[in-house]
């Protein structure tokens, strides 16, 4: 094979960051790209390394995919594809999204270099065979697809519905149907649903939303300029008529919780008739209210519990709202000391997510979060919701944050409904509905029987 200059293979590597970039800007987040990805950077790397001249090779190549890989990506928002960020939250960033990402482009493009050029003593052929290896591994474990535990004679699947993931399980399909919205920008409940909620499936067909940017659905947070309040309020509309189609009713129930609860109102309010009832968990009002209380809370715990370091990382911030994720940051990681709720769980020990999804589950929260979190700000369900047309349960832990109860108990004093009713529950916290399942379900039952 005839030589080329090493700066000449530059080119062919340039273009292949350059398009990493554009279809993966945030790493490779599903099995296909992943495959993809490896397959690629392996190709271009095997044909420099076998007709480059130089040892320049080893540099110019992965410099120019780098390079043209973060030219690429520099317009997209988020953590995941911003700089990296001096915070406990941007080295998991960092980790979770350029590293997993260099794993599956820059390590078998350095791996195809070597292959490539041809390894003539045995230590090198050792140190290619070892990494080679461990990434074989790897792929094996990432391509192994999600799924979920089938049930006789009834609905267990996981689909998509406009480019979303949605969990599906019932054990009859002509049960009444319950659509769930979680609450996280970028979280999914799918794990908490399958570990906690498995009685449900007895009294409905439930199908469980990975909202856009959460999850299974984490590809479809780009582009981000779509990822306003109206389209995803038009995502839960998307997967309630899919629901009424496919199971034949015309109208379904709707459970929304915490952030989710918000747009799960707000799609209420908008399409009553597609909607049998409304139970709210957890239930938000007003985000920037919230984070307000919640910001004066976790001041007032840090500086009485010696918390120095946190009180004056808020002090020196000042109050929200935050342009961007990392002002939240704080908030996010000591909310629940300061108010005593239990540490939440992912539920990531289910077969209903992939390797990719588990490593991404953290990036997703950030980079929509990031995105959505901001466009949230001038929701007031006081003033925008003042009436439900449909009856509505709202399930509160007893121990619920201040931030929320505050302003959802001056919400409920004013909301007219059908019918309304207000549970508390006890000894639970946010998650009510994950920490007294049993208790959650009575109230299920209320609302089929009402």
């Amino acid at each position: 094979m005839t030589r080329l200059p090493a700066l000449l293979w530059a080119l062919p590597a340039a273009l292949w960051g350059a398009v990493a970039g554009w279809w993966t800007p945030r790493g490779p987040l599903t099995v296909t790209q992943a495959l993809c990805s490896v397959a690629v950077s392996v190709a271009i790397g095997w044909a420099a390394g076998r007709s480059g001249r130089s040892r320049l090779i080893w540099l110019t190549v992965p410099v120019a995919f780098l390079v043209a890989l973060e030219l690429a990506r520099s317009g997209v928002a988020g953590p995941s594809a911003e700089p990296p960020h001096a915070s406990l939250f941007g080295v998991v960033a960092l980790v979770a999204g350029r590293g997993l990402q260099a794993v599956l482009t820059l390590l078998p493009l350095l791996l195809g270099l070597a292959l490539g050029r041809g390894a003539k003593r045995r230590l090198s052929r050792v140190l290619v065979a070892l990494p080679a290896a461990g990434l074989l591994l790897l792929l094996a474990v990432i391509a192994v697809p999600a799924r979920t535990a089938p049930i006789p004679g009834g609905v267990a699947e996981l689909t998509r519905v406009g480019g979303l993931g949605v969990m599906i399980r019932g054990e009859r399909a002509d049960l009444p149907v319950l659509l769930f919205v979680p609450g996280a920008p970028g979280g999914s409940e799918l794990g908490n649903v399958r570990t906690h909620l498995g009685a449900v499936e007895q009294r409905f067909v439930m199908a469980t939303l990975d909202r856009r940017g959460g999850g299974s659905s984490y590809p479809a947070l780009d582009p981000t300029s779509r990822v306003t309040v109206d389209r995803m309020v038009d995502d839960i509309i998307e997967v309630t008529d899919y629901l009424r189609e496919r199971f034949h009713h015309d109208k379904i129930y709707l459970l929304g919780h915490s952030g989710g609860s918000i747009l799960s109102v707000l799609a209420l309010s908008r399409h009553p008739e597609k909607f049998a009832a409304y139970i709210g968990s957890g239930q938000a009002v007003d985000l920037r209210a919230s984070d307000r209380i919640f910001y004066d809370d976790i001041l007032s715990w840090a500086r009485s519990s010696g918390r120095d370091e946190v009180a004056r990382q808020l002090t020196d911030q000042g109050p929200p709202p935050y342009p961007d994720v990392w002002g939240y940051e704080p908030i996010m990681t000591y909310e629940n000391q300061a108010y005593d709720q239990q540490t939440p769980s992912f539920g990531l020990n289910v077969r209903e997510y992939t390797v990719l999804q588990k490593a991404h589950v953290v990036n997703a929260m950030l980079d929509t979060w990031d995105v959505l979190y901001p466009r949230m700000q001038e929701i007031d369900l006081r003033r925008d919701a003042p009436s439900l047309p449909v009856p509505a349960w709202f399930v509160m832990g007893g121990d619920e944050m201040r931030g929320l109860r505050v302003l959802f108990d001056d919400w409920y004093a004013l909301l007219r409904a059908p019918t309304k009713k207000l549970v508390d529950v006890p000894g639970a916290g946010h998650a009510v509905l994950f920490e007294q399942p049993g208790r959650f379900v009575e109230v299920l039952d209320d609302v089929l029987a009402g």
